[in-house]
């Protein structure tokens, strides 16, 4: 039998989420920012036994690709969208499976025998979503796996294919080689900037694979970060940083680079490099407040209301609007999770 054809190719982390709400004291005690995204350092390794010990938790899929596959997923025929990442073989990896499965998203984990399946702590305040990393076995995934029997025909046949920043941390010679393929087949490749420290301290790795980016997403931090360290003069101007983005090098030069940059509920800008001075700026539909329920996974959502759109051969403003809808529906459930029955979005 041969392997489904999928459209899009996801890459990334895959962790399940720990969710709690009324985390300010966590904050305060493990010192995170409201609205900020990190790998766990020594000091919070405490934090997940913390959140099971004196919270109620919710479990929820996570990992910023798989998130955005699984939303992509939501708005695409079955069988559009597959992703990969490492895991271990443990029940972690199993309520992932089982989450992926509700949504309709296929995956080809590399699952490494003994390994603890990565999670990520959800500090919620507010409306705002503190995120603490642990990677465990996702950073062991392996370059290998991409061309293995069971993978390599599936990148092949794919025509999108998406990779977040937060890989890049451990795997951007993964990345890079997908990031190449789809540069020479023609294909889009879409990468998120994914949290403000991708900019800040993986710079390199950052410019290593720029030249192969269709498509950039980020959020306005993300695109202050990238245009602080970079030395860019006005930093809060997000038309000014897009363009910069869109206006680096590019390996295929006959497709011009798209860059889209959320702002929450204000407003999301698109620069592209075929028409740099004309950014275009869409409004968000804001939500009343007592109507969200948690911002975690929004922009992940986003993400995958407009690779939806990518995949179905739509404009770049059906696809903002998409990742509109997505974001919003996002936004009123638990964590990075999206109405059922489902909601047609195109």
């Amino acid at each position: 039998m041969s392997a489904p054809s999928y459209q899009l190719f996801a890459l990334g982390n895959p962790l399940l989420d720990m969710q709690v709400t009324n985390g300010e004291q966590l904050l305060e005690k493990y010192g995170l920012k409201s609205n900020d995204a990190i790998l766990a350092e020594e000091k919070h390794a405490p934090i997940y036994r913390e959140l099971v010990d004196n919270y109620k938790v919710t479990y929820v899929a996570g990992g910023a690709a798989q998130n955005a596959a699984r939303g992509a997923a939501y708005v695409l025929p079955p069988h559009s969208v597959v992703y990969t990442g490492c895991v271990g073989d443990d029940d972690l990896a199993e309520q992932l499976k089982a989450a992926n499965e509700r949504e309709g998203l296929d995956q080809v984990y590399l699952v490494k025998k003994g390994e603890k399946t990565g999670a990520c702590a959800v500090v919620i305040s507010g409306h705002d979503r503190s995120l603490v990393t642990t990677l465990a076995a996702a950073e062991k995934f392996e370059k290998e796996h991409l061309s293995s029997p069971a993978v390599a025909p599936l990148i092949d046949a794919a025509k999108v294919y998406y990779v977040e920043g937060y890989f890049l941390t451990h795997g951007t010679e993964s990345a890079l080689e997908i990031a190449k393929k789809a540069s020479e087949a023609g294909k889009i490749f879409v990468l998120n900037l994914s949290a403000p420290f991708i900019p800040q301290f993986f710079a390199v790795q950052l410019q290593q694979i720029l030249p192969y980016c269709d498509v950039v997403i980020g959020n306005e931090a993300e695109a202050e970060a990238w245009a602080s360290a970079t030395g860019l003069p006005n930093q809060t101007d997000l038309a000014a940083v897009a363009r910069a983005i869109a206006t680096q090098p590019k390996s295929n030069a006959s497709r011009p680079r798209t860059v889209v940059i959320t702002h929450g509920p204000k407003s999301t800008t698109v620069v592209t490099s075929a028409d740099p001075e004309n950014p275009k700026v869409f409004p968000v539909t804001p939500l009343k407040d007592e109507e969200i329920v948690d911002t975690n996974g929004a922009g992940d959502a986003f993400a995958g209301g407009f690779l939806g759109g990518l995949v179905l051969g739509k404009s770049i403003d059906e696809a903002v609007d998409a990742g509109h809808k997505l974001g919003a529906m996002c936004v009123q459930q638990v964590g990075p999770q999206y109405k059922w029955p489902k909601v047609p979005i195109f």
